[in-house]
């Protein structure tokens, strides 16, 4: 038996567009439901961090309160969808305060049907909508949770495969049959793959009774029938009250149908359609007119489960099955779907359900065959479908080979491994224990952005908190950590998290400038460190006399992230001032020689007119144990997670480099020195977090004389958003004249070390951005 239609595939060959049909959009959405540490249901609202239930286009509420919506945008690739959703997991998990997300499509423990609260959307249409669905179907069923999987192929790929078949209708009814006529073969084999997703086997005993009374129950808690794969996608699942049926042979018909629907209030509306797979077009307010008018965007498969043994619910190779699986139905032969095979469809889809892959198809023509024999078939064919369109590519015959095992051997099917594992505990347990790993998975890397992270750490925290509140971004240059973020028609492009239309050219110039930043801050009257500039290293040899025996720092004019900074507290060697000068002149032209403070470094990163936080910056350090070098205690340090390289961590590695080995020269020290259990061992006398310095908060510790000081140097420099660098003798005494010193404003302050600092709390540095740029939310 063939299924494939030989001819079509032949014609891709011929117009090489083999690898073209590959190509596509992906988007996934995503429901789980919020339970508490308990495993029952989260009567607790919506999170506020989310901000408007309705806007926000990545985080929504659903049927219930209770129930979490998460919303990719559409990507190029799979793999990008992926990382996506599981960015919006993390997003979501670190909001939770205590909760968590409920990894099953199955629902957890639930109070009464009238306990369980309705989503309050602040939209009487909204409202009314989702009290009829409440009354229709009983609130327990709304909880019922899935992964909608949204496809559609590249235009491109359409267009050229639209003129390589020479059609005579045009470009938008042609597409609509293409779409239709996969809509057509993945609802009649829909079986197929609710069998190879399946993973909702057992369910509560506070489920519905009618459904909990039918079931199997080996330790009173938890329910399960013998062979059922999914819940979900059961008669106790989520369908519509009665089997409907449309036309998906056209556009005039399937709309048409709709309508009828809808006229005889059988529908409350078109989002009541609970068909496993639908046509969809771009968001509108009136979908069947957007249809009519522009055609078919996209395909939504509703029916896929969320499977436990997932963070996100989904792996990356069922998303690629489930892609394969589309390509063969568009290349499949075509074949009538009238009502009676609408029907057999439903009827295979439920004996699946309920009797497994062995039982017979209904109706399938050629006689008795067995799901699992059609389901070989289908696995066959696609494996014939990939050698002849993409000859050279394993991966796609190892993904069909993992799925014809499954098939082979049911125990190694999701459902049958979830089932398993709850057996060997109980379903509340492995549920609840699931939740709890993949939230802790979520709080180790809590400060990436999945899918970003050769971003600055700082724009991903920034890219979050827009996510978390329904901001959208796009990457205008990634290179350059430039973005523009978008709420509604409000557009604001940033570079570099700090870095924004707030600030002038003139000011950054100002905080760019360290001679400029000095004369703008004494004019003030704000205490600067004294010293001189040098526009050539013969120039700054002349003057080695005069400082060889003074503390000092030498240090570019323009700089920033302590690059070419070399500080002396001591008397130092002419070659080791010469050397600081030739690492200074490699940043700039002219070389600063300043003064050395006393006292402690204190960053002060100032947004508007607020000290959002406040970091003691300890140098590069090593603690010694009595047995390892110098060296060796630095690449121990250095395998700590929080650090990396490139800004893209909370913080730096220590370096092993000629400033590192200078310092430790004139301390007496070098790299396989064996320091004794106890004695800090610095590196560097700046304390940079981005030479591997330490952050440690001390917010709430500084005297607000210093914070008003330091809200006096932004504004002297005219400074939305900076960093001002101060010298403390003791924080325990208020400033005065002669007690601190304001050595720098850094024009593009790092936000990462304030949000995720080495010792101290989550400044929300981040949300603060958003807050001047778009205005407070009201969380």
């Amino acid at each position: 038996m063939t299924l494939l239609n030989r001819k079509l595939i032949q014609l891709l060959i011929d117009k090489k567009l083999n690898e073209d049909v590959l190509r596509g959009q992906f988007g996934l959405e995503k429901e789980n439901v919020r339970v508490d540490q308990d495993g029952k249901l989260a009567l607790t609202p919506h999170p506020k961090a989310f901000g408007n239930k309705m806007d926000n286009p990545y985080i929504q509420t659903d049927f219930s309160e209770s129930q979490i919506e998460m919303i990719t945008p559409t990507f190029d690739s799979i793999e990008e969808t992926y990382r996506f959703m599981e960015a919006l997991q993390d997003i979501v998990s670190l909001e939770l305060n205590g909760e968590y997300l409920w990894p099953s499509s199955n629902p957890p423990m639930l109070p009464d049907d009238q306990d369980i609260p309705i989503a309050k959307m602040n939209d009487p249409i909204e409202d009314k909508y989702r009290n009829q669905l409440a009354e229709k179907y009983g609130r327990k069923r709304q909880l019922l949770s899935g992964i909608h999987y949204n496809f559609s192929f590249d235009e491109g790929f359409l267009r050229k495969l639209y003129e390589s078949e020479d059609r005579h209708e045009e470009y938008k009814e042609f597409k609509n049959a293409t779409y239709f006529k996969i809509t057509r073969n993945l609802l009649k084999y829909r079986w197929f793959l609710i069998y190879l997703t399946g993973a909702s086997p057992v369910f509560d005993k506070t489920y519905i009774e009618r459904c909990v009374a039918r079931g199997i129950s080996d330790d009173e808690k938890s329910i399960y029938f013998p062979n059922m794969n999914s819940l979900r996608n059961s008669e106790c699942g989520y369908r519509n009250e009665k089997p409907l049926y449309v036309s998906f042979n056209s556009m005039d018909d399937y709309v048409h149908d709709l309508n009828e629907l809808i006229r005889s209030e059988q529908l409350l509306s078109v989002k009541e359609f609970y068909s496993p797979v639908r046509v969809k077009t771009v968001r509108s307010n009136n979908p069947i007119q957007e249809l009519i008018q522009n055609g078919i965007a996209y395909l939504e498969l509703r029916f896929i489960d969320l499977n436990p043994l997932y963070k996100i619910g989904i792996s990356k190779e069922t998303m690629q099955f489930v892609h394969l699986f589309i390509i063969f139905m568009l290349l499949k032969k075509d074949e009538a779907f009238d009502e009676e095979d609408q029907k057999m469809a439903d009827l295979n889809h439920d004996q699946l359900i309920m009797e497994g892959i062995n039982g017979c198809l209904h109706d399938h023509g050629d006689g008795n065959m067995t799901m699992k024999e059609m389901a070989l078939t289908f696995i066959h064919e696609m494996q014939e479908m990939v050698q002849f369109l993409f000859p050279n590519d394993e991966k796609y015959l190892h993904i069909l080979g993992g799925e014809k095992q499954k098939i082979l051997h049911s125990d190694l099917s999701f459902a049958s491994v979830v089932k398993s594992d709850i057996q060997k505990s109980s379903y509340l347990t492995y549920h609840l224990d699931k939740a709890k790993q993949y939230a802790q998975e979520s709080l180790q890397d809590g400060y990436r952005f999945v899918g970003y992270e050769d971003l600055e750490l700082s724009t991903q925290l920034l890219l979050k908190a827009a996510v978390k509140r329904g901001i959208t971004f796009k990457l205008i240059d990634r290179d350059e950590n430039f973005v523009l973020l978008s709420l509604g028609d409000h557009k604001e492009y940033v570079k570099q998290a700090t870095k924004t239309s707030l600030d002038s050219y003139s000011t950054v110039l100002i905080m760019e400038n360290k001679i400029v930043t000095k004369e703008v801050l004494k004019q003030q009257g704000i205490r600067v460190p004294t010293g001189e500039a040098f526009r050539s290293l013969e120039e700054a040899m002349l003057e080695y006399e005069t400082y060889y025996d003074k503390p000092i720092v030498i240090k570019p004019k323009s700089t920033n992230f302590g690059l070419g900074i070399t500080i002396f507290n001591r008397e130092f060697s002419k070659e080791d001032y010469q050397k600081a000068f030739e690492m200074a002149f490699v940043h700039d032209q002219t070389v600063l020689l300043e003064e050395f403070i006393t006292g402690k470094e204190y960053r002060f990163l100032i947004m508007g007119d607020e000290v959002v936080g406040i970091l003691h910056r300890v140098p590069a350090n090593v603690v010694g144990d009595g047995v390892r070098t110098i060296e060796q205690l630095v690449h121990e340090k250095n395998k700590d997670p929080l650090r990396g390289r490139g800004y893209k961590t909370p913080l730096e590695k220590i370096q092993l480099g000629e400033a590192e080995e200078m310092f430790l020269k004139n301390h007496s020290y070098n790299w396989s020195d064996i320091p004794q259990l106890g004695k800090v061992i610095y590196l560097r006398e700046n304390s940079n977090i981005s030479t591997g310095g330490d952050s440690i908060d001390f917010t709430d510790e500084i005297p607000d004389s210093y914070k008003n000081l330091a809200i006096q140097s932004a504004k002297a420099a005219g400074a939305t958003f900076c960093g001002v660098d101060m010298m403390i003798d003791d924080i325990r005494e208020d400033a005065t004249d002669d007690n601190y010193s304001i050595i720098e404003i850094n024009f593009n302050p790092a936000i990462h070390i304030h949000c995720y600092p080495y010792k101290g709390i989550n400044r929300k540095a981040d949300e603060k951005i958003l807050d001047l740029l778009f205005g407070k939310t009201n969380n």
